[in-house]
C-alpha cells in the first residue's frame, strides 16, 4: 500500500478530560458517541495542527489515541485521494471534518450511492455493516478525524467484477485503502 502510517502519538492523553466523558473504561462506543468525539477533536486544532502533512500522492495518517476500546486517527487528504468502497468489519465509526471537504458515498441495493459532502461542522457515522467510500473531490486539502470502536483491526475492500458481482477483499485495519481494481 502507498499509505504513510505514523507511530502512535499520545497527544490527547496530555488532557484526558477532553475525551474522558466519551471514553468509558469498559465496552465499545456507539457510532453517535464516536462522531461527537471526532467533532470535539476536530474543533481543537491546537491538539493536532502540528501533525498535518499533505502529500498529493497519498493520504497521511496520524494515530491520535488508542486504547482497548477506541482508536482515533487524523487523516490528511489532497485532491484525488480515494478509499474505494470498503466496510469496517466489526467497528463502528464517527467522522468529522476539521478543514476542507470530503465526499462520503454509501452503497445502496436500489440505485446510485447516497452521497454526502462532509465539511467542517458536518460529520457522519458509519455502522459496521455499511459499505462506503470516501474521496476528496478537489479543491483545498482536507483534514478529518476518524474514531473507531472497537479499534479498527480488519476492513473489507470491495471490487466490482466484470459481471457486476461485488467481491470483498479482507485486509488489516492498519493498511490504508485505495480503490480495488478488477483483477478479472
Amino acid at each position: 500500500m502507498s499509505t504513510v502510517v505514523a507511530a502512535p502519538t499520545p497527544i490527547l492523553e496530555e488532557e484526558p478530560s477532553v475525551v474522558a466523558d466519551l471514553l468509558p473504561r469498559e465496552g465499545v462506543l456507539a457510532s453517535g458517541e464516536l462522531q461527537r468525539l471526532a467533532a470535539t477533536i476536530a474543533e481543537q486544532p491546537e491538539r493536532w495542527s502540528q501533525l498535518v502533512q499533505h502529500d498529493p500522492a497519498r493520504r497521511h495518517y496520524e494515530l491520535l489515541h488508542e486504547d482497548e476500546h477506541v482508536t482515533v486517527w487524523l487523516i490528511c487528504w489532497s485532491p484525488g485521494h480515494d478509499t474505494g468502497f470498503h466496510d469496517h468489519d466489526t467497528s463502528s465509526a464517527g467522522v468529522a471534518v476539521a478543514e476542507g471537504g470530503i465526499v462520503d458515498e454509501r452503497l445502496t441495493a436500489h440505485g446510485d450511492p447516497i452521497t454526502t459532502l462532509l465539511e467542517p461542522g458536518r460529520g457522519t457515522t458509519i455502522e459496521p455493516t455499511e459499505i462506503h467510500r470516501v474521496h476528496h473531490p478537489g479543491g483545498e486539502p482536507t483534514v478529518s478525524v476518524h474514531a473507531y470502536s472497537p479499534p479498527l483491526r480488519r476492513m473489507g475492500a470491495y471490487e466490482v467484477a466484470p459481471d457486476g458481482r461485488l467481491l470483498r477483499h479482507a485486509q488489516p485495519g492498519e493498511d490504508g485503502l485505495e480503490p480495488v481494481r478488477s483483477s478479472h
